[in-house]
């Protein structure tokens, strides 16, 4: 069964820290790109960081040098490192993958084909 599982959410304050972790099992793309998106309530889904299996990344304006995206492909796993976290983070965070996608050649949203069941994570001021 091909799936991804996220872990790591939780409850900090403002300034924090917190280290997400996506597991993949299953997964046979040698080509791919995985990425971490966030929804917080009443707002659309957002991409927040990916990375390609050539380990090029990207990020969103508003995490860029708070957060780092990195993966290890011997644990098949991605991580989402996240500091000074600000109360604006807070949203239930999801993993997904694109197979067949570079950072180059992904398209967007559509691209993901597989979601993992999301972690929350809140930020207190």
């Amino acid at each position: 069964q091909v799936q991804l599982v996220e872990s790591g959410g939780g409850s900090v304050q403002a300034g924090g820290t917190l280290r997400l972790s996506c597991a993949a099992s299953g997964y046979t793309y040698s080509t791919y790109c995985w990425g971490w998106f966030r929804q917080a309530p009443g707002k659309e889904r957002e991409e927040v960081a990916a990375i390609d299996s050539d380990g090029i990344p990207t990020y969103a304006d508003s995490v860029k040098g708070r957060f780092t995206i990195s993966q290890d492909k011997t644990k098949s796993t991605m991580y989402l490192e996240m500091n000074s976290l600000k109360p604006e983070d807070t949203a239930m965070y999801f993993c997904a993958a694109a197979g067949g996608k570079t950072i180059a050649t992904l398209g967007g949203f559509g691209d993901f084909d597989l979601w993992g069941q999301g972690t929350q994570v809140t930020v207190s001021s």
